[in-house]
């Protein structure tokens, strides 16, 4: 079996960022769940918080639609903290910001932490396993 060669992880981290501002732009800015094929691998998992273990493109993309409809989500900050070499994968450690705007209140802020493993799919990295957690 031959072993693929990764980017170099400069090119990756651009990579992570190109997609973490897809997620905030897309999914959270246009409400554009198809946008997720593009952000999640076909056999990803997210972790949330408080909530079980979910699986599948079309169970995650269940999963944000009805968290960001159900939120009145406005956008997602995403930015890395550390991204490491992991096998075939990349780990990224990161930050993010969540702003929710219901209607009639004032706009509020939730910052939270993360970690995801990110595989190669179709030419493009992607999401694998993502898991996160607000801060106290």
């Amino acid at each position: 079996m031959a072993t693929t060669q990764l980017p170099s992880l400069s090119e990756i981290k651009q990579r992570i960022a190109e997609t973490n501002r897809l997620f905030n732009d897309e999914v959270f800015a246009h409400r554009n769940f198809d946008a997720l094929d593009q952000i999640y691998t076909a056999d990803a998992r997210i972790l949330p918080p408080g909530a079980p273990m979910i699986g599948g493109r079309a169970a995650i993309k269940k999963f944000w639609a009805d968290m960001v409809l159900g939120a009145h989500a406005v956008a997602a900050e995403l930015g890395s903290v550390d991204v490491m070499q992991a096998g075939d994968g990349v780990v990224e450690i990161g930050r993010a910001v969540l702003t929710v705007a219901p209607p009639g209140q004032a706009q509020a802020k939730m910052e939270v932490k993360y970690v995801v493993y990110w595989r190669e799919e179709d030419g493009r990295w992607k999401w694998h396993v993502d898991i996160w957690n607000p801060n106290a």
